[in-house]
C-alpha cells in the first residue's frame, strides 16, 4: 500500500487551530496476499529532522523503504514547522500513532507493535511522545485514551534531547517560540521526561556530532539507567550530524558515506524485534 493521507485533528483547547497545520501522514505497508498469508506487521512512524524549521526529506521516504523491505509497515510523519510551537507537532505525531493503531485491522498492523523513529529535531519530537503519551494535554485535545497514542518502542538517532547547554538552540527556540518560556524550555529537556512509562529505546550519535552534541543522547542514557528502562546505544567515534542511513542512498557528499554507521539501521531492526 503506497498513499500520503491529510493528517489535521480536531484538536481540543490546547490553542492550536488546525488551520495553523499542515501535516500528512505517507503509508508505505507491504500488501498482504494469498500466496503470502495474513500476517500482522510490526508498524514504524519515521519523523525526519530539519530543526522544527524544515522536514529533511532525506530522513524521511528512504529510511520508510528500508524498514519496509525488512518487513514493517513504515509510515513518514511530515508534521508542521516554522514558528508552530509545542505541542503543535507533537499533537500530529500522536495523531499519527492514533490513526495507525484505529485502523490497524485495515492495515494488517500489530496495534501493540508500534514503533517512533525520529532524526535530530525528529529524534526530540519522537522523544516527545515517548515520554509524553501519558499527558492529559494530549489526550484530551485528541479526545482519545493514553493508550491510543502509546509507542512501543523509540529509536532516536543523533536526537536533540536537551534543552540545557548541550542543546542545539535552533531547535528548541522554534518550539518555545520568541517568548523563550524558562519552564517550557525545562520541560522540553526529555532528559528530565524519562521515567517507568517510557518505552525501550535504541539510540545512535557520533561522538564528534557537531550540530547536537553527543551529550544529548548521553544525559538520556543517563535517566534510561536510572529507571531500569531497556535500551540500547552505538555511539560512534566520527561521522558528524545528519548522516540518515549513512550511505549513497540518502548522501548529498561523500561526508554522508560512512561505513563504520551503516549498520545503524539493522541493529535498530533487531532491537525492536526484541520487543
Amino acid at each position: 500500500m503506497f498513499k500520503t493521507i491529510d493528517l489535521t485533528p480536531d484538536y481540543k483547547a490546547v490553542g492550536v487551530s488546525p488551520r495553523d497545520c499542515k501535516a500528512t501522514l505517507q503509508i508505505i505497508a507491504p500488501t498482504n496476499n494469498e500466496e503470502m498469508g495474513k500476517r500482522k506487521r510490526r508498524a514504524i512512524v519515521v519523523v525526519p529532522g530539519g530543526g522544527y524549521d524544515f522536514v529533511s526529506e532525506r530522513e524521511a521516504e528512504p529510511v520508510a523503504l528500508k524498514f519496509a523491505g525488512a518487513g514493517f509497515a513504515a509510515f513518514v510523519l511530515r508534521y508542521s514547522v516554522y514558528k508552530k510551537k509545542f505541542p503543535t507537532a507533537l499533537l500530529e505525531l500522536a495523531a499519527a500513532v492514533k490513526y495507525i493503531r484505529d485502523n490497524a485491522d485495515e492495515l494488517d498492523i500489530d496495534k501493540d507493535k508500534i514503533s517512533v523513529m525520529g532524526f535530530s529535531a525528529g529524534g526530540h519530537l519522537a522523544g516527545c511522545l515517548a515520554n509524553m503519551w501519558n499527558s492529559s494535554t494530549i489526550t484530551y485535545a485528541l479526545c482519545c485514551k493514553a493508550e491510543d497514542i502509546k509507542v512501543n518502542t523509540s529509536i532516536l538517532c543523533y536526537p536533540v534531547l536537551t534543552s540545557g547547554e548541550k542543546t542545539h538552540e535552533g531547535s528548541i527556540l522554534n518550539l518555545i517560540g520568541e517568548e523563550q518560556d524558562a519552564e517550557l524550555r525545562e520541560y522540553l529537556s526529555l532528559e528530565n521526561r524519562v521515567g517507568a512509562h517510557t518505552p525501550p529505546t535504541f539510540l545512535w550519535h557520533c561522538a564528534d556530532d557537531g550540530c547536537v552534541p553527543v551529550e544529548n543522547s548521553l544525559y538520556y542514557m543517563d535517566s534510561l539507567v536510572k529507571y531500569k528502562i531497556p535500551f540500547e546505544a552505538h555511539i560512534y567515534p566520527f561521522g558528524g550530524h545528519g548522516l540518515s542511513l549513512a550511505n549513497e542512498s540518502t548522501a548529498t557528499g561523500e561526508w554522508h558515506n560512512v561505513r563504520e554507521c551503516e549498520g545503524w539501521a539493522d541493529l535498530a531492526i533487531d532491537f525492536i524485534k526484541r520487543f
